[in-house]
């Protein structure tokens, strides 16, 4: 036997193609079929419905001579009695892949990679099916296995195409929701089996098999995309959202997408948030990892739906003007053995030492971020999702731990960079070729950077040397404001730094103030757990928080159970207590949080020329014997502001003189000591009268009464 066929038989050959189907014979031509097992096999032409029988060569396969090729089906008989019919795919020759497509692949640069790897539905010569594709360069073999072949990779092994490490077969008549794996034979004659990479469906865990899925959705909100976004200069008010534990059915099981998306928008929409971020909705086999342990880079998680379900949720909520963020986490991976870890048998989309390779307190692995497919594979990622899925925006997660090479190392744990620093230069180059990719191919989509450091230009662009997101998580502001919270107030005088440190570094990059998911897990204790004294207290310090993050610069983003203050840390294995809501006290803070969103998204003054200083104005932080703190916020023009003053005690204070720019009224438009957000009503009784007398460096200035552990927002009158 050829020994090209003996390592077919073997199932360790790598292009099937050359040797099946259709080949030159002397004379005429030889028909070949491979069909382990099988008993007989015979062919039908298609257009003739003549049928031929095949003579049985060895160990499976089957020839014939002829004198024309012509299409045709096999039939395959097996001792068990049992038969089939079907297409051959080693007839259909024709790659997805052009030597363009290969070569700016492995060089990296293929930004539409999720059109060609995976499983896509094709029509060949009339034919359909789905092309598979995977990339394994240092395996002996690749299959495609399911249910359609009884698991078995001695059927439908693939070919290599060339260099480019890329494996590939098209399967006619292949059906979409059939279950496959890709079934790998390495370098050392093991035997794995592995999801598919870029695989657009999975089996719900704790199963593991890709899915074949084509979407049939019919978007409707061009008008919703096309619309010109200045998102520096906008209100950007974000509700951040675990879709599996926001709400639940009665019996504890998750709703669909589409049984979300009303539900959600709804919600959202009645407190005046215009964009929600979904923690990571990406594929992952453990409930408890929140999906921050992805498997499935390419596919929406099954718990909730299917992929087009999830396009219904984005559809949705664009139709109701409200934009969606993914979280998004391209800075590590899970082991889990159907997964990307030692795909082919190799490190192949991690490094392969421990101290390049593996995240110390996550035990995961960390993306080669300089192997140019492993990066193209996640910019891919990033951009199927903004343009397969209409995402308006990524947050990328733990972006610090992808900048430094010792991050959460000790010393003698890590390898530094060529010239001897702690930086990463793979990574830092794999997140400017994002950010590049993505602002470049899409204009109405932004991109959030969590990063926890110092590090320079997080959202500079990258012609300026910056790293290009468009936004940052202001972290230092969140542990610090949370830090002070929590102290009781006859101490926060002697910390009123942790409170305004923030101010000195506000305009340094594009910041968003979250309060986050991070914040009410693992004993940090709820918002409202955080704050110090009795209920009361408590209650009206989450009040002054939420007054504090929506009047500093930054865009807003609250994690959901906050904005009714719930007592209990967030769980991912429940719903929210939403039965709260019912409570006078938790419906004062929901209404105060739905009031300060319009207040914020209603004034320029909130939201205008949020990454310049002049947005920003001190008129009193030097008042730390009264715990007392006042600023204005200006529109771009200078010619409207807001004015803010914070009381952070629980002693109200009467006769209470602070400068203002303006003469006139000034009306206070919003009180957090109101009673509609269950306070003592202590206030100002709508307006009060600037006076000529010079103070804080200004020509005039206004009397107020501050209540405990409040603030109050004043708007001077319209002037001509």
């Amino acid at each position: 036997m050829d020994e090209r066929l003996l390592k077919l038989v073997n199932a360790e050959y790598h292009n099937p193609h050359e040797i099946l189907s259709w080949q030159n014979a002397d004379t005429g031509f030889i028909l070949r079929a491979f069909v382990p097992d099988a008993k007989n096999v015979s062919v039908t032409n298609i257009d003739t419905s003549e049928k031929y029988n095949l003579i049985s060569v060895e160990g499976g396969i089957f020839e014939g001579h002829f004198d024309e090729k012509f299409q045709y089906r096999i039939e395959a008989k097996f001792p068990d009695g049992t038969q089939y019919c079907f297409l051959d795919p080693y007839a259909f020759n024709t790659s997805i892949f052009g030597e363009m497509d290969l070569y700016l692949f492995n060089e990296g640069n293929h930004f539409e990679i999720f059109k060609k790897m995976g499983a896509v539905h094709r029509t060949i010569n009339g034919i359909s099916g789905y092309n598979f594709s995977v990339w394994a360069p240092d395996a002996r073999r690749v299959s495609v296995v399911g249910d359609f072949n009884r698991w078995d990779g001695r059927k439908h092994q693939m070919r290599v195409l060339g260099n480019s490490g890329i494996w590939e077969i098209f399967i006619p008549e292949f059906q979409p929701g059939n279950l496959y794996k890709y079934e790998i034979l390495t370098r050392d004659h093991s035997i794995i089996l592995k999801s598919d990479p870029y695989g657009a469906y999975f089996e719900c865990r704790p199963n593991t098999a890709s899915i074949t899925w084509t979407s049939h959705y019919h978007w409707e909100d061009e008008k919703f995309l096309n619309q010109q976004t200045d998102f520096l200069n906008k209100p950007l008010s974000i509700y951040e959202i675990h879709l599996g534990s926001w709400k639940r059915k009665q019996d504890g099981s998750f709703y669909n997408y589409r049984e979300l998306a009303p539900q959600i928008v709804d919600y959202v929409k009645s407190l005046n948030f215009n964009c929600i971020e979904l923690l990571p909705v990406a594929e992952h086999p453990l409930d408890a990892s929140w999906g921050y342990q992805a498997t499935g880079f390419y596919a929406p998680t099954s718990r909730y739906g299917n992929p087009d379900d999830f396009r219904f949720f984005v559809d949705y909520c664009h139709k109701n003007n409200i934009r969606v963020i993914l979280d998004w986490t391209p800075a590590h991976f899970p082991k889990d053995s159907h997964g990307l870890y030692r795909f082919d048998g190799t490190h192949l989309y991690e490094h392969m030492d421990q101290k390049k390779g593996e995240h110390p307190d996550w035990k995961s692995a960390i993306f080669n971020y300089g192997r140019y497919e492993v990066s193209n594979f996640l910019i891919g990622s990033g951009l199927n999702w903004i343009e397969n899925f209409h995402i308006d925006g990524l947050r990328v997660d733990a972006v610090a731990s992808m900048l430094y090479l010792d991050y959460s190392r000790k010393e003698g744990e890590w390898i530094p960079n060529i010239y001897g620093g702690r930086e990463n230069l793979e990574a830092i180059e794999f997140i400017k070729k994002l950010n590049t990719a993505i602002y470049g191919r899409n204009k109405h989509s932004f991109t959030v950077a969590e990063e926890s450091t110092a590090w320079p230009g997080v959202t500079k662009p990258v012609y300026l040397g910056g790293l290009g997101f468009g936004f940052k998580w202001n972290l230092g502001w969140m542990h610090d404001t949370l830090s002070f919270f929590s102290k009781d107030p006859i101490y926060r005088k002697h910390h009123f730094n942790s409170l305004t440190f923030s101010l000195l570094y506000a305009f340094s990059e594009n910041y968003i103030l979250p309060l986050s998911h991070d914040e009410v897990v693992h004993g940090k204790r709820a918002l409202v757990e955080k704050m110090p004294g009795d209920n009361w207290q408590k209650f009206a310090n989450l009040r002054l928080l939420f007054g504090w993050q929506f009047g500093h610069p930054g865009k807003k983003l609250l994690f959901m159970s906050g904005e009714f203050g719930q007592w209990n840390e967030w769980d991912h294995a429940k719903q929210l207590d939403w039965e709260l809501l019912n409570d006078e006290n938790h419906k004062g803070i929901f209404n105060l949080v739905k009031d300060l969103n319009t207040l914020y998204l209603q004034n320029p003054q909130m939201h205008e020329n949020e990454q310049s200083h002049e947005c920003f104005q001190w008129i009193d932080f030097s008042d730390v014997d009264n715990s007392v703190v006042s600023f204005l916020r200006w529109n771009r023009k200078k010619d409207k502001c807001l004015v803010f003053v914070f009381n952070f005690t629980p002693v109200p204070r009467y006769q209470y003189r602070i400068g203002v720019p303006f003469s006139g009224e000034y009306k206070e438009i919003l009180n957090s000591d109101s009673f509609l957000y269950r306070g003592s009503n202590t206030g100002n009784f709508g307006l009060v009268q600037a006076e000529k007398q010079t103070m804080h460096h200004f020509d005039f200035s206004i009397e107020i009464v501050l209540p405990p552990l409040g603030f109050v927002v004043f708007s001077p009158a319209q002037r001509n």
